[in-house]
Order: structure tokens, then sequence, then C-alpha cells
């Protein structure tokens, strides 16, 4: 399933932020902190597409090695292609809008 992310305006100027203040720590020695507002509202942008067919996801923990926890609901739950999704989908953006991401699991 390929993600759509652009539903209306606030997602454009969202999107458009993104592109703009990529806030990666300069040294790679140094930390890279996760903000948890900043990942809830990412997640609200491919959510969108899951409900279009069904489904959904709640953020469940954000690990302090960059795992992002979430649990798949209605259709998304049981769906055999639902491990593609969350790998090829959403774990893909995850990473490229928040580089401290390691992996998104599912719960």
């Amino acid at each position: 399933m390929k993600v759509t992310l652009y539903y209306g305006e606030k997602n454009r100027e969202f999107l458009a932020q993104y592109k703009s203040d990529k806030r990666v720590a300069g040294n790679s020695d140094q930390e890279l902190i996760m903000d948890k507002e900043k990942i809830k509202t990412t997640l609200d942008l491919v959510r969108p597409a899951l409900q279009a067919d069904g489904g959904d996801l709640e953020l469940v923990e954000i690990t302090d090695e960059g795992i992002i926890k979430v649990r798949l609901t209605g259709a998304c739950g049981g769906c055999p292609m639902s491990q593609m999704t969350l790998k090829q989908g959403i774990e893909q953006f995850m990473k490229e809008k928040h580089p401290e991401v390691q992996s998104v699991e599912a719960v």
C-alpha cells in the first residue's frame, strides 16, 4: 500500500515545515532526541491512508533506543499485509522525517 501524504492545506504546511526544519545533531556523536509531539503529528499524516481502508493505528510507546511501538487496529489489525505496510510505508516515512527513528514495530 502506498501512503499518500497530502491531505489538505494544513498537512501541506506541516510537511513544508519539516522540509525546512530537519533538526539533526551536527556531530554524529551527539544524541538525537525524539520529540514525542512531532512523532505523533507525523503519525497523524499516515492515519488517513490507513483509515481509508478501514484501519488505524495508535502510538503505544517511544523507546530510548529510537523504536516507535504502535498498535494497528481495525482492518489493519488482522490484515496479512500489515507488516509490509508497517515496514515499507509507515517506518520508511517516519525514518525520512525523523532520522533518529530506528524502527517502527507493532505490538
